[in-house]
């Protein structure tokens, strides 16, 4: 896919009941294929060529400019989002309906940076354990080579979601 080309991508957030009624994996298909809005934190971040297995994510997308930090090469920040997001969609996955998610910490080593001109990137994200309560995944970044740049380790708390938005949200 050459994501200049890509379709206009819709950014908002699902209502809660309609996360909650879907399998994970359905849920994050379902947004990669643009059925369902794309998270406002990846407005800077333009990920493309995503597909989503059991338990395992991946997406490609380009540093750039807008992503330096003030010396002259891309912010941490680029790498830990790319990794949270492909690691937490990973563990999403392999919920089913009813139940989410949260990062309750992680990890990551930068191996290393990047620039605009490092290319397409790949994000992987895999799940390590899912239990009832906890669950816990691998991400790593890596370039068209194959080198790795940054790789990390999260623990997610798991959670029943409530059938319904609170009131007044």
């Amino acid at each position: 896919m050459n994501h200049t080309s890509a379709p206009a991508i819709d950014y908002g957030v699902t209502p809660l009941e309609v996360m909650a009624s879907m399998a994970g994996l359905d849920f994050v298909r379902a947004m990669f294929a643009g059925k369902l809005p794309a998270p406002p934190m990846m407005q800077t971040i333009r990920p493309f060529d995503q597909t989503a297995e059991p338990g395992v994510v991946a997406f490609q997308s380009i540093p750039g400019f807008q992503h330096y930090n003030p010396i002259g090469s891309v912010h941490g920040g680029y790498a830990a989002t790319l990794l949270d997001s492909a690691m937490g969609l990973a563990v999403h996955t392999a919920l089913p309906a009813g139940t989410g998610y949260t990062t309750l910490e992680f990890k990551i080593s930068f191996i290393k940076g990047m620039t605009r001109d490092t290319g397409p990137i790949r994000s992987e994200g895999r799940t390590l354990n899912v239990g009832r309560r906890a669950a816990t995944a691998e991400g790593r970044i890596t370039d068209a080579k194959g080198r790795l740049l940054a790789h990390a380790t999260t623990t997610c708390l798991v959670f029943e979601l409530p059938a319904t938005s609170p009131v007044g949200s």
